[in-house]
């Protein structure tokens, strides 16, 4: 993972030891009701947060032709906002209602 981080990110390492942590985190604090609406903000904050190394992941294999191919990187770039949005409405942070509200 530490090779797919844009140069720009200071201490790669540390960076994706501290993302799997976060990822750890958020997915426990889904488990609980009192965690659960923050841990959603969190991960569709991180969520988008990592978007740029999946764009870099991408350049980097399809640009020198080392790595996975395009149908493996564009549905995965396609699909972030998914995954945010996913976050959201399953951890109730979001609701999607056409009721008004009370």
């Amino acid at each position: 993972m530490v090779r797919i981080v844009p140069a720009w990110v200071p201490m790669p390492r540390a960076v994706v030891i501290a993302t799997g942590l976060c990822e750890l985190a958020g997915a426990a604090a889904l488990a609980t009701r009192r965690w659960r609406r923050a841990a959603g903000w969190a991960l569709a904050a991180y969520a988008l947060c990592v978007w740029p190394a999946n764009v870099h992941h991408a350049i980097i294999d399809l640009s020198r032709g080392t790595g996975l191919p395009i149908w493996y990187h564009a549905p995965r770039l396609a699909l972030q906002p998914a995954i945010i949005w996913w976050a959201l409405w399953a951890s109730g942070a979001v609701r999607l209602s056409r009721r008004a509200p009370r």
